[in-house]
């Protein structure tokens, strides 16, 4: 016998190892465990398979009523870049809708809810997150899509707010909200809403309701309105702004003395067809022309109200007004750019 060789016992007793951990029952019986967590593994990602297929399924169903593949026109010119792709796939328009990872909860319910959509774009700045905040519930429970622009950088103290994730926060240092509508607002993107408010952050709210405010709209065909300044307002830069406590709306102002008079023959603003920069509201033709109106390099927006009439689509006598039975207060807070001087109007 060779000292540090197996004996021959041991390689004996090794062989019948290996017979036993190789016994085809054995194989067999373990493989019949094995079966049943197989199984359902396989059961668990077909149910996991058709639950994503089935929501998606659903989404793509909302969106083809939002933008139905015969939304483009025949006629349209199809761009040279975009003939390679196959007949009824291009889809040209988009919105500022939240889409859902999973959940079919977040998803906007079917019926009331996929019809007569809005947007409500505001400009803000931390320090004036408790008027933000009072403005933003009013319109959430009308079915408003909520943008916040924030030209301060300070977006983190917002999520403490309820409504906040439900929001579209977009952030961009020292820009004031005709920077931010001319790149984040393009008629494109939100074609699905039927108006479009691109309101300042001072404003308060507490006599103004927008479903009321756009019932009015509708009834009378204003493309272009603004909701009137209450007395109280400190800001009042022009005299048609100033509510009317004996009318639901008006289109004209009348002043007969000054430098500037106003008449039923006045057809240029701020006489008729004006609405102010703060609180402007846009129907989507309206919102089309505006969008095409702002320059590139606009940033305060002075003198764009002179000019809002151009896209009232006709009369701007008649298609632009001022809302009094639903009225806000001005408080004229100066908050962007506050390292600058404040020069008062």
């Amino acid at each position: 016998m060779i000292h540090g060789l197996p004996s021959m016992k041991s390689i004996k007793s090794l062989k019948s190892l290996v017979r036993k951990k190789t016994n085809p029952q054995e194989v067999s019986k373990s493989g019949w465990k094995m079966k049943p967590f197989l199984a359902l593994m396989c059961t668990a990602l077909l149910i996991f398979w058709y639950k994503t297929t089935n929501i998606q399924f659903e989404q793509t169903e909302i969106e083809e009523t939002d933008y139905p593949f015969d939304m483009a026109k025949e006629s349209e010119a199809v761009n040279d870049k975009l003939k390679g792709l196959p007949r009824g796939i291009i889809q040209s328009r988009s919105d500022l809708e939240l889409k859902p990872l999973w959940s079919r909860s977040s998803l906007r319910s079917k019926g009331v809810e996929m019809t007569n959509r809005n947007l409500l774009a505001i400009p803000v700045g931390i320090k004036q997150k408790g008027n933000v905040d009072a403005l933003v519930k009013k319109f959430l429970p009308a079915n408003f899509t909520i943008v916040l622009f924030h030209y301060d950088g300070n977006m983190d103290k917002w999520w403490d707010l309820e409504w906040s994730s439900k929001a579209i926060h977009i952030v961009a240092h020292n820009q004031t909200k005709w920077w931010f509508a001319k790149r984040f607002l393009h008629p494109d993107v939100v074609s699905i809403y039927d108006y479009i408010f691109l309101w300042d952050e001072d404003l308060g709210v507490e006599n103004f309701n927008p479903e009321r405010y756009l019932r009015i709209v509708k009834s009378v065909g204003l493309e272009i309105s603004q909701p009137a300044l209450d007395h109280n307002s400190t800001e009042i830069h022009h005299k048609i702004t100033l509510r009317s406590r004996t009318k639901k709306f008006h289109r004209r102002v009348y002043i007969n003395r000054g430098h500037r008079r106003c008449s039923n023959t006045s057809a240029d603003p701020p006489c008729t067809g004006f609405v102010e920069g703060m609180a402007p509201v846009f129907s989507k033709a309206a919102w089309f022309c505006t969008w095409n109106l702002i320059q590139n390099d606009l940033v305060h927006g002075w003198g764009m109200d002179m000019k809002l009439g151009y896209c009232a689509q006709g009369d701007r006598t008649k298609n632009v007004g001022i809302v009094d039975s639903e009225y806000i207060v001005h408080q004229g807070i100066q908050t962007l750019g506050e390292s600058v001087p404040e020069k008062k109007v």
